[in-house]
């Protein structure tokens, strides 16, 4: 990257370094960092979209869309989130591709599932073979949304629920005095108050999603844990300008500092944010600020 790093073997110390943290294998580090910044920045909302519509549907009167709302949360959290990873991203893929054959190749003569393999026409493919890299790319990272986008949204189905079920009855009985209909009551009363419920365990959820990131790497992302791992290991001139040893501590200790700076960025944050939800309210954070202006 810089102008002196054209001979490596003449370069030494803190100029070695600079030339060898700017090589191309490093900027792939560096992108899966944003790439990992990018997947919480779009997984956290659309996850709470997920939970708002599971803690919904649980809610509701409708049975059946009660069963759904409250088995979508139960049978998610009952299972380790590696299976559901793993489960998910085959079986969007599979349907998304069913549901271009169907559009795309309805004459096709010969059946999808034949034996262990899902066959499906060449038009009909996700993404399709003469696509450039950077399409199946964004179709890897946008699976990988949806996956931990329906596994957190359980775990944010349960939280919302709850939180629903926290907000006091008198409230909401109130607002139907005052002759609000059950839909007024819900958006006006009760989601508004549900929040200060909710945060202290849509923090820790947070905290989850930001310790489940390396998952990607199972997903076929090349994220941090990928790079960290292929740049710390042991390489020799025969393969590189720049050999070294076995350096993975080093790259894992950097993640280790990385995530631990994340985590408490983010605690401080949520922090602030929970003071000024509970201010002035009738809650244990809302007292305990009470009794300490008192």
């Amino acid at each position: 990257m810089f102008s002196y790093c054209t001979d490596p073997e003449t370069l030494e110390g803190l100029t070695w370094l600079s030339c060898y943290l700017t090589t191309g294998k490093h900027m792939g580090l560096y992108i899966s960092v944003v790439t990992v910044l990018v997947l919480l920045a779009v997984t956290a909302p659309t996850a709470l979209l997920f939970g708002f519509g599971g803690a919904t549907a649980a809610r509701s009167r409708f049975l059946p869309l009660r069963w759904l709302g409250k088995g979508y949360s139960a049978i998610v959290r009952g299972v380790p989130d590696i299976a559901f990873f793993m489960f998910f991203v085959i079986a969007l893929d599979q349907a998304f591709e069913w549901l271009r054959h169907k559009v795309k190749c309805p004459d096709w003569p010969d059946a999808i599932r034949q034996g262990n393999d899902f066959v499906v026409c060449q038009q009909a493919k996700l993404p399709l073979s003469s696509s450039p890299e950077w399409v199946h790319e964004t179709y890897a990272f946008f699976l990988a949304v949806l996956t931990f986008s329906i596994v957190f949204g359980a775990f944010a189905a349960n939280v919302l629920y709850g939180a629903m079920r926290a907000v006091p009855r008198a409230q909401l009985e109130t607002a139907e005095a005052y002759g609000m209909t059950r839909r007024q009551t819900f958006w006006r009363v009760l989601v508004p108050q549900m929040w200060v419920y909710a945060l202290p365990g849509l923090s820790n959820l947070w905290m989850v999603l930001i310790k489940a990131t390396p998952l990607l790497f199972l997903l076929g992302i090349e994220d941090i844990v990928y790079w960290a791992r292929e740049l710390g290991g042991t390489v020799n001139a025969r393969f590189t300008e720049y050999p070294h040893g076995d350096w993975r501590m080093w790259y894992f200790l950097a993640l280790l500092v990385f995530y631990l700076a994340f985590t408490k960025v983010s605690e401080v944050v949520l922090d602030k944010l929970m003071k000024k939800l509970t201010h002035g309210q009738a809650t244990a954070g809302g007292e305990a600020q009470r009794r300490a202006k008192a």
